[in-house]
Protein backbone atom coordinates (compact mmCIF):
# COMPACT_ATOMS: atom_id res chain seq x y z
CA UNK A 1 0.00 0.00 0.00
CA UNK A 2 1.53 3.53 -0.72
CA UNK A 3 3.02 5.27 2.22
CA UNK A 4 0.01 7.87 2.22
CA UNK A 5 -2.27 5.59 3.42
CA UNK A 6 -3.90 5.85 6.65
CA UNK A 7 -6.97 3.73 7.92
CA UNK A 8 -10.17 5.63 8.83
CA UNK A 9 -13.61 5.09 10.62
CA UNK A 10 -15.43 2.59 9.18
CA UNK A 11 -12.17 1.13 6.99
CA UNK A 12 -12.32 -2.58 7.10
CA UNK A 13 -8.18 -3.49 7.47
CA UNK A 14 -6.02 -6.32 7.35
CA UNK A 15 -4.07 -6.37 11.01
CA UNK A 16 -2.22 -9.37 12.53
CA UNK A 17 -3.82 -9.93 16.12
CA UNK A 18 -0.45 -11.62 17.62
CA UNK A 19 0.59 -12.30 20.63
CA UNK A 20 -2.94 -12.90 21.75
CA UNK A 21 -4.01 -14.28 25.08
CA UNK A 22 -7.24 -16.01 26.23
CA UNK A 23 -9.84 -16.09 24.66
CA UNK A 24 -8.55 -13.32 22.00
CA UNK A 25 -8.50 -13.94 18.04
CA UNK A 26 -4.96 -15.20 17.04
CA UNK A 27 -3.72 -14.09 13.66
CA UNK A 28 -3.98 -11.77 10.96
CA UNK A 29 -8.02 -10.88 10.56
CA UNK A 30 -10.25 -7.73 9.36
CA UNK A 31 -10.74 -5.07 11.61
CA UNK A 32 -13.84 -2.26 11.26
CA UNK A 33 -12.14 0.55 12.01
CA UNK A 34 -13.71 3.03 15.11
CA UNK A 35 -11.05 5.55 15.56
CA UNK A 36 -11.04 8.43 12.57
CA UNK A 37 -8.27 9.03 10.15
CA UNK A 38 -6.45 11.94 12.42
CA UNK A 39 -5.94 10.03 15.49
CA UNK A 40 -4.78 7.01 13.75
CA UNK A 41 -2.49 9.66 11.61
CA UNK A 42 -0.89 10.81 14.45
CA UNK A 43 -0.57 7.97 16.98
CA UNK A 44 0.08 5.51 14.87
CA UNK A 45 -2.66 3.57 17.20
CA UNK A 46 -6.05 2.35 15.34
CA UNK A 47 -9.12 1.65 17.17
CA UNK A 48 -11.46 -1.35 15.95
CA UNK A 49 -13.66 -4.05 16.64
CA UNK A 50 -12.14 -7.89 14.89
CA UNK A 51 -14.59 -9.24 12.14
CA UNK A 52 -15.09 -13.05 11.04
CA UNK A 53 -16.43 -15.87 9.21
CA UNK A 54 -16.80 -18.48 11.75
CA UNK A 55 -20.25 -19.95 12.30
CA UNK A 56 -19.59 -20.22 15.90
CA UNK A 57 -20.68 -16.43 16.59
CA UNK A 58 -24.28 -17.27 15.29
CA UNK A 59 -25.75 -16.99 19.15
CA UNK A 60 -23.68 -14.71 20.22
CA UNK A 61 -25.14 -11.25 21.33
CA UNK A 62 -22.21 -9.30 21.11
CA UNK A 63 -21.48 -10.22 17.24
CA UNK A 64 -23.42 -8.08 14.73
CA UNK A 65 -24.08 -10.67 11.77
CA UNK A 66 -24.18 -9.05 8.47
CA UNK A 67 -24.00 -10.50 5.08
CA UNK A 68 -20.45 -10.18 3.00
CA UNK A 69 -20.90 -9.37 -0.77
CA UNK A 70 -21.35 -13.31 -2.06
CA UNK A 71 -24.01 -13.02 0.84
CA UNK A 72 -22.25 -14.81 3.39
CA UNK A 73 -22.47 -14.71 7.34
CA UNK A 74 -20.03 -12.34 8.51
CA UNK A 75 -19.56 -10.71 12.12
CA UNK A 76 -18.59 -7.51 14.18
CA UNK A 77 -17.16 -8.90 17.40
CA UNK A 78 -18.40 -5.73 19.53
CA UNK A 79 -17.05 -7.44 22.99
CA UNK A 80 -13.32 -7.26 22.15
CA UNK A 81 -12.23 -3.78 20.93
CA UNK A 82 -9.12 -3.84 19.97
CA UNK A 83 -6.47 -1.03 19.81
CA UNK A 84 -3.51 -1.61 17.78
CA UNK A 85 0.07 0.15 15.99
CA UNK A 86 -1.29 -0.44 12.85
CA UNK A 87 2.42 0.80 11.32
CA UNK A 88 4.13 -1.77 13.32
CA UNK A 89 1.67 -4.49 12.45
CA UNK A 90 1.74 -3.96 8.71
CA UNK A 91 -1.90 -2.91 8.56
CA UNK A 92 -3.59 -3.04 4.82
CA UNK A 93 -6.48 -1.90 3.28
CA UNK A 94 -9.30 -5.19 2.90
CA UNK A 95 -10.69 -5.83 -0.44
CA UNK A 96 -13.87 -4.90 1.08
CA UNK A 97 -12.68 -1.57 1.64
CA UNK A 98 -15.45 0.26 3.92
CA UNK A 99 -18.24 -1.53 5.81
CA UNK A 100 -21.66 -0.75 5.25
CA UNK A 101 -23.16 2.58 7.22
CA UNK A 102 -26.46 0.44 8.57
CA UNK A 103 -23.83 -2.21 10.04
CA UNK A 104 -21.26 0.15 11.36
CA UNK A 105 -23.79 1.90 13.39
CA UNK A 106 -25.62 -1.13 15.00
CA UNK A 107 -22.02 -2.36 16.17
CA UNK A 108 -21.25 1.04 17.58
CA UNK A 109 -24.67 0.73 19.06
CA UNK A 110 -23.97 -2.54 20.67
CA UNK A 111 -20.37 -1.40 22.07
CA UNK A 112 -22.23 1.32 23.90
CA UNK A 113 -24.64 -0.72 25.28
CA UNK A 114 -21.40 -2.98 26.50
CA UNK A 115 -19.75 0.06 27.66
CA UNK A 116 -22.73 2.39 28.80
CA UNK A 117 -20.64 5.37 27.41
Amino acid sequence: MAGSWVPDRRDIIWINHDPKAGKEMPGEHPLMVLSVKAFNERTGIVIGLPMTHSALNDDNPFAVKFAGPKGEACYVLCHQPKSFDWRARSARAHPWRQIAPAVFRTACEELSSILQI
